[in-house]
């Protein structure tokens, strides 16, 4: 029993790394609200801080790399992190040091889920990150269980959508929203073959859609859920946040992550 049986008896932790959005529609708040709704508890490093609205992002300021490091060591050290999930890391320096960071939680848990939502730019195509996006992204990629893509994103990592090409890591879900058509198909690419979810496409534009996907499968899978499950589930969660999503000011709209 000991440490095992108290393990078992504490909600499970879930470190998450993203940036700081004023809006409150996306980054660390939609991750939070996400990772709440799912009944884990989440450990928040904000990454960088943004200025931003519902509709587009003007500035992104990375936050100390030491900073993120000495947080997560002294979190590592008290509880126990079961996932982590990684939205823009503002830098390279930044990308790095998270990057450490899930190698020395892995001493400890060497089947630690990571998911990444590699975000390379807003939903209208602002950049979100100080230096090359996609060069920040490459020590983040080496240590993702799955990886949660656009379409846009997708075609800029070389991940055909069919599964045609390498996958970065194990597991890549592309969604589908950017495409068109009346269904949104989002493909699961892995080792096992691929297989594929279609949801009815929403009407409007939606603020922190994908940082909402990427942390409610992340939180299934801190819950022990398989990662089939935490797909099925994540997806299905996510459909209906948007399917009630609100609005804040004109333009896009925010998922209702709290009890949708």
């Amino acid at each position: 029993g000991g440490p095992d049986l108290m393990e078992t008896l504490l909600r499970p932790c879930l470190l998450l790394c993203a940036g700081l959005d004023p809006s409150g529609g996306a980054g660390i708040q939609a991750d939070i609200e996400a990772v709440s709704a799912q009944g884990a508890h989440a450990l928040p490093l904000v990454t960088a801080l943004t200025v931003q609205d519902n509709n587009a992002v003007r500035e992104v300021v990375p936050v100390d790399a030491g900073l993120l490091l000495r947080q997560a060591v002294l979190l590592a050290g008290t509880m126990p992190i079961r996932a982590v999930k990684i939205g823009i890391p503002g830098n390279r320096e930044n990308a790095e040091a998270i990057a450490g960071i899930v190698r020395m939680l892995r001493v400890q848990r060497p089947d630690l889920p990571v998911v990444l939502d590699p975000v390379l730019a807003s939903g209208r195509g602002d950049t979100l990150s100080r230096g090359d996006a996609l060069a920040a992204l490459a020590p983040l990629l080496a240590v993702a269980t799955l990886v949660v893509p656009n379409l846009p994103e997708a075609a800029a990592l070389g991940i055909a959508p069919t599964g045609s090409t390498p996958l970065p890591c194990a597991h890549v879900l592309v969604t589908g929203g950017h495409g068109d058509g009346a269904d949104i198909v989002n493909r699961w690419l892995s080792a096992g073959g691929s297989r594929e979810w279609r949801w009815p496409r929403l009407r409007g534009e939606f603020h922190g859609s994908g940082c909402t996907l990427a942390s409610s499968i992340a939180a299934r899978l801190a819950l022990g859920d398989t990662m089939a499950q935490a797909l099925e589930l994540g997806q299905r969660w996510c459909d209906r946040t948007l399917a009630h999503a609100y609005a804040i000011a004109p333009g896009q709209r925010i998922p209702r992550r709290i009890h949708p």
